[in-house]
């Protein structure tokens, strides 16, 4: 029945479903009439899909500096992801790319489908981010450089520990939340804490790390290489070789592994909360809630899952609207924190050699949710899973 079998089998889903579309539909009308404005907020629809959504719910002048520094990463990724580009071509773009953002005329060829589109017309890109206030820029124009020497690093080095590991996702991602701190810093609507750097990064790995568990098959199956970004630490404990994952014959090792990282990925939490919690501008606060309830959602239904070995795992249309319906407030955090973790904790095997770390960190988690005093209220709305 496929999705219209889900639909009927959790109808709480279709309204919030519905309103997604209509919203998603809403935001495509409103596309800025200029030619770069223009094509920055179409390809933002196209490659970003409903966090498009809450990134146009910001003010204007901090909805176009997150719009053009969102585009200006994908790109910057893109080059990265693409296999087919030679290293000693791939190497120096990335590593410069931090000065062609300021080039009205620059591009490079790669990607395919939205994202080569992206690459081809990335001049659209530049005439926005020129158009920018230069604390944006600055910020925008900081972050790309560090981001694209880190990519260069790995590009030529694997990752065999965890430490690497979590050096390439502070390339990867945690750069993004520190990128996002000081464009919010920059408009004056935030103002964070202390150690609002620290919190920014574990915001990034928490995403970056969710992403590479779940995208484990596409990423080894890429063509002409594999993309290896499970670190040998970890899964040299289980397989002799990361693509050994893959195979029927290697189930329980394999499940094992991936519950592995899974419990590697749960130690970001309690700083990405603490980030959350912070934040005072509702339109950012559902900028970067709505992406980790999705994170701890995906992980939950990665966690002892061996179809993530086989094919696509991750959270049903329906679902997601719905999280998407209900994230407004600090308390639908905690709740929807506390819903995934509760639905992760009832897969954990004892026999798992990792149960005990994995349930440790769970009831922290769970912790921190009874703690914030809203799980009370939970009568007043249904479980978000």
């Amino acid at each position: 029945m496929g999705i219209l079998g889900e639909i009927v089998k959790k109808p709480d889903e279709i309204y919030p479903l519905l309103k997604l579309k209509m919203a998603v539909k809403k935001a495509k009308k409103q596309i800025p009439p200029e030619p770069h404005w223009g094509f920055c907020y179409s390809t933002l629809h196209k490659v970003s899909k409903s966090f498009s959504l809450v990134i146009q719910q910001l003010g204007t002048e901090l909805r176009n500096a997150v719009c053009v520094f969102y585009l200006i990463l994908r790109a910057l990724d893109t080059i990265e992801d693409d296999t087919s580009i030679p290293t000693d071509v791939k190497l120096p773009v990335l590593i410069a790319f931090h000065r062609h953002i300021f080039e009205r005329d620059w591009h490079f060829s790669c990607g395919t489908n939205e994202y080569k589109v992206l690459m081809d017309q990335f001049h659209h890109v530049s005439a926005a981010f020129q158009e920018l206030r230069k604390g944006y820029q600055e910020a925008v124009e900081d972050i790309t450089k560090r981001m694209g020497a880190g990519m260069a690093k790995f590009i030529c080095q694997e990752v065999e520990t965890v430490d690497d590991y979590d050096e390439y996702c502070h390339y990867a991602a945690g750069l993004v939340g520190l990128g996002l701190s000081k464009l919010f810093l920059t408009s004056k609507l935030e103002v964070l804490t202390p150690n609002w750097e620290q919190l920014s990064n574990s915001m990034g790995l928490f995403l970056q790390k969710t992403n590479i568990i779940r995208d484990y098959l596409e990423d080894i199956n890429e063509i002409p290489k594999p993309r290896m970004y499970w670190p040998c630490e970890i899964w040299g404990k289980y397989v002799d070789k990361l693509e050994d994952l893959k195979y029927k014959e290697n189930s329980i090792k394999s499940v094992q592994c991936l519950n592995d990282m899974v419990t590697n990925a749960l130690v970001h939490i309690e700083d990405c909360m603490q980030y959350m919690d912070a934040l005072r501008d509702p339109a950012i606060f559902r900028l970067c809630a709505l992406p980790q309830i999705m994170a701890i959602g995906t992980l939950a239904l990665c966690y002892n899952n061996a179809q993530l070995f086989r094919g696509v795992v991750k959270m049903r249309p329906g679902l997601t609207a719905k999280v998407v319906d209900r994230t407004k407030t600090m308390a639908d955090v905690y709740r929807a924190f506390y819903d995934f973790s509760c639905m992760l904790k009832t897969k954990v095997d004892i026999n798992d050699p990792n149960s005990v770390d994995t349930l440790t960190r769970l009831e922290a988690v769970q912790k921190m949710c009874k703690d914030s005093g809203v799980l009370h209220k939970r009568y007043l709305q249904s479980s978000f899973c």
